[in-house]
């Protein structure tokens, strides 16, 4: 019985370079690193990598090439692409890049219960994840200068000019709340909250007895 390939960004990349060339595992975490892919993708993990081509071979995504030994080395397999396999890649890509996925970041999950600090320690924090993003920013750029030296097209650093461009405006956006929270126009206590929480059940319990 042939089950539905479990679609992931690492899958994406793995079935992407094996439309380049065959090649074998390390070959392709190196290619990885040398492309800085663990910007978008989770490649931290050796295991993982194994363990979505072991996926794709199962789902005959990806056949065996060769087996190849050379002395005092481990035997490295390289792996082809299938048509099944460069299909899969195609439709993903447009699957992903047309239909925004539903994904639960951490940030957005924490800023819904912000309220559980003081509006200090909301502003003291968001400073920090600033300074933070404000690296990762320099780092993005020099990663793209570096890249536009070495003649690196633009179309290969789209990625990377998206990362640049979300990275600023969520900095400018937690810049804004952070003004907010130290000039006193963006405020919560504990005294306000229970009042917000006592206003919104009523409101509710009303509904209940209008058959809302």
């Amino acid at each position: 019985m042939k089950t539905s390939t479990r679609k992931s960004p690492l899958a994406l990349a793995v079935l992407s370079l094996l439309i380049e060339e065959s090649m074998h595992p390390y070959r392709m975490q190196q290619i990885m690193k040398e492309r800085e892919m663990h910007a978008v993708i989770n490649i931290k993990h050796r295991t993982s990598i194994y363990q979505t081509i072991d996926r794709l071979k199962r789902d005959e995504a990806i056949v065996i090439k060769e087996k190849k030994q050379e002395e005092g080395k481990p035997e490295l397999t390289v792996y082809q692409i299938t048509e099944k396999g460069r299909s899969l890649a195609h439709s993903w890509i447009k699957e992903m890049m047309a239909l925004p996925r539903e994904e639960f970041p951490e940030f957005p999950a924490a800023l819904a219960f912000i309220m559980l600090l003081t509006p200090e320690q909301a502003a003291d924090l968001l400073d920090e994840r600033k300074s933070v993003l404000e690296q990762e920013l320099e780092k993005i750029k020099q990663r793209i200068l570096k890249a536009e030296q070495l003649g690196v097209p633009r179309v290969s650093l789209l990625e990377t000019e998206f990362q640049q461009v979300t990275l600023k405006a969520e900095i400018d956006w937690v810049a804004s709340i952070v003004f907010e929270l130290r000039k006193g126009s963006l405020y919560w206590s504990e005294e306000w909250l229970r009042k917000i929480l006592e206003q919104m059940q009523s409101h509710t319990d009303n509904n209940k007895h209008k058959g809302v």
